[in-house]
């Protein structure tokens, strides 16, 4: 009933009070691989009336594989027995004895340990490991008690107590009942699994049911072989990221216990199910009739897994699908109705929703509970499709008010003011949202810009976002034929060029937007330029691009945009500052400080912004949504 582990300095010590063993029971048993308990008549239950756990005499080697030496210590009545054994030892004897035939192999024998070296003082049984491997001792006290709570269904019971270095392990140690949102439970025993449920921290047990837990074995002829009882539970969490473990554990499974410990570590894997609701399961199913004993041993020799081509598991499979059938059709209904309350916490959505018909609100619906069934990494992703599927709505619900088109007459003008007020406030916040995204370009910008990164900042962002140089550039166009001939022009003009003209050009680009050629000359932000110097260098970009023009038959505009980091020389005051700019317009040239140009976009859109604030309904709408989720 009790087991008491205790781990450090290099060391575990595994001490119970159980029934022991004397010199008999350790040779031909616990010595004795692949000794069969269950075999004989006796012993086929424990003192206690529990179910022997074991059956094929193995598990005893796994000690092995985490520890070189095994010290065994136990007293049954009177009698006090010790010895231990040595992997090294172990395997030089395997070795020796490869050479020998087999009549004269040699037995492996523990060393015998005499009475007075050994520690254990009462009934029961002590293992001692030592000579440990290094992945054992990295192991923390409560990740073991973790895994053992897991493994052992029957740890935590009221006749069976685990304490590790003094503290016990219980059933909270499986660390989910406190995620578990929705719970199906099977059997009449299983109320238990609510009560654990229920020990939620933060969010209570919103949903359980209490479901039948008879099975049915069908032989191959179809008869019913064997009616027996499925115990445990099966529920769902929040999110599928609440069964992401901090140990890096995946809780996205459905063990099956048999006999109080794990037999098979996931049979969730055994279907094919790619709908949603699967990534929030997790569950526990315990069936002992998996493992009986008139019937044959079932289990894998890893003991973690059961083969399934017996008709049992078969079976126990079928039941689970059935079961899962139903809880996807309830888990589809319960997060249809939380995507309902979410979105009814948000009074403008309500008044939204009350706005529309009842098909549009029925539909309305079903959309928000599809969207709260999605699994999303970030829930701000949600809340963009709350948004969005307000704009898809009201999109529709005007698509069917423009069908109503030919039936509008002059007695029902009104219904057309309504429909084009509709799309008015739609393209509004289409067009708030891209003003918006501007923004936060413009905003890097003047954030992140110095004196001496302007050049390479500005070059970074110009040329994907014209529209820092007028609003109306939203769709530069080109042909690629026509910027191969630039190019090529381009070139033999830079051969005249200065050593000095090559160093201070940045970079020559051109935009055709609504029909006009746009060339772009970046200076670098430190140098102060003449207005003469500049106008001679970009004339000669200018005339070699209309050259090309006239050469493709065409007679568009060409302007040249050159963007300085400081006032040109001849800028001394206001009144010559505005006579050059007149004298470079004159030949299509304008001149655009870089702070000019940040400062002159933030102010254009943060102005529209602040316009917007008094778009209509819609706005409001997903306004709201965005500062509830938030």
């Amino acid at each position: 009933t009790e087991v008491d582990i205790k781990m450090g300095n290099g060391k575990i010590t595994i001490t119970d009070n159980g029934d022991g063993m004397d010199h008999v029971d350790i040779n031909d048993r616990y010595l004795m691989v692949g000794y069969k308990r269950r075999q004989g008549q006796e012993n086929k239950k424990t003192a206690k009336g529990r179910d022997v756990m074991g059956r094929k005499g193995i598990g005893k080697l796994s000690l092995f594989s985490i520890a070189n030496f095994i010290t065994v210590e136990t007293i049954k009545g009177e009698e006090k027995n010790g010895f231990q054994m040595s992997v090294k030892t172990i395997k030089d004897l395997i070795k020796e004895n490869e050479k020998l035939p087999y009549y004269e192999q040699k037995p492996y024998v523990p060393i015998s340990l005499p009475e007075d070296k050994l520690t254990l003082c009462k009934q029961g049984t002590r293992i001692i490991l030592t000579g440990l491997e290094k992945k054992v001792t990295q192991i923390s006290v409560a990740a073991l008690k973790k895994r053992l709570a897991r493994r052992f269904s029957i740890i935590g019971t009221d006749d069976f107590n685990v304490k590790i270095n003094g503290e016990s392990v219980t059933v909270m140690d499986r660390e989910y009942f406190h995620k578990v949102q929705h719970l199906w439970h099977f059997g009449n025993e299983s109320e238990k699994y609510v009560e654990l449920c229920k020990r939620r921290k933060i969010h209570k047990l919103e949903s359980e049911e209490q479901r039948d837990d008879n099975i049915e074995i069908v032989g191959e002829d179809g008869s019913i072989v064997m009616r027996d009882s499925v115990k445990g539970w099966i529920g769902t969490v929040v999110e599928p990221k609440d069964l992401k473990d901090k140990d890096g554990d995946n809780l996205n499974k459905i063990v099956i216990m048999v006999r109080g410990k794990l037999a098979q570590e996931d049979i969730l894997e055994d279907f094919s199910e790619s709908s949603i609701y699967t990534k929030y399961l997790i569950g526990e199913i315990h069936a002992d009739f998996l493992d009986l004993d008139e019937k044959r041993d079932i289990a894998t020799s890893n003991r973690q897994e059961i083969i399934k081509d017996d008709t049992r598991y078969q079976a126990l499979r079928e039941w689970i699908g059935e079961e899962l059938k139903n809880i996807r059709h309830r888990w589809n209904e319960l997060r249809h109705s939380d995507a309902i309350k979410d979105v009814r916490k948000i009074p403008v959505i309500v008044d939204w929703l009350d706005f529309l018909e009842d098909d549009r609100k029925r539909a309305a619906y079903s959309m928000f509970g599809r969207i709260k069934q999605l699994v999303m990494d970030n829930e701000s992703d949600r809340t963009e499709l709350y948004k969005q599927s307000v704009l898809v709505f009201e999109k529709l619900r005007y698509k069917g008010l423009l069908e109503k088109l030919d039936r509008v007459s002059a007695e029902n003008i009104p219904a057309l003011t309504e429909v084009f007020s509709g799309l008015d406030e739609i393209e509004a916040y289409l067009y708030y949202e891209i003003t918006q995204k501007r923004l936060s370009v413009i905003r890097k910008l003047h954030e992140q810009v110095t004196d001496n990164a302007k050049e390479k900042v500005i070059q970074e962002y110009l040329y994907d976002h014209l529209w820092l140089l007028d609003p109306s550039w939203d769709r530069a166009t080109g042909t690629s034929s026509m910027e191969q001939n630039v190019k090529r022009e381009f070139k033999k003009i830079k051969a005249r060029l200065s050593t000095e003209e090559e160093r201070g050009r940045v970079d020559i680009k051109y935009r055709m937007t609504s029909g006009k050629h746009v060339i772009i000359e970046l200076k670098k932000a430190d140098r102060i330029l003449s207005h003469n110097t500049l106008l001679d260098q970009v004339e000669k970009y200018g005339n070699a691009l209309r050259k090309l023009l006239r050469a493709a038959n065409k007679n568009e505009p060409v302007e040249t945009i050159c963007i300085v980091g400081k006032p040109l020389r001849q800028w001394t005051d206001a009144e010559q500052e505005n006579r050059s700019r007149r004298t470079m317009e004159q030949q299509d040239v304008r001149v655009v400080l870089y702070d000019e140009l940040i400062e002159d976009a933030e102010r254009n859109y943060q102005a529209y912004l602040d316009k917007s604030k008094e778009l209509g309904r819609i706005y409001n709408i997903v306004q709201s949504i965005d500062m509830e989720f938030e």
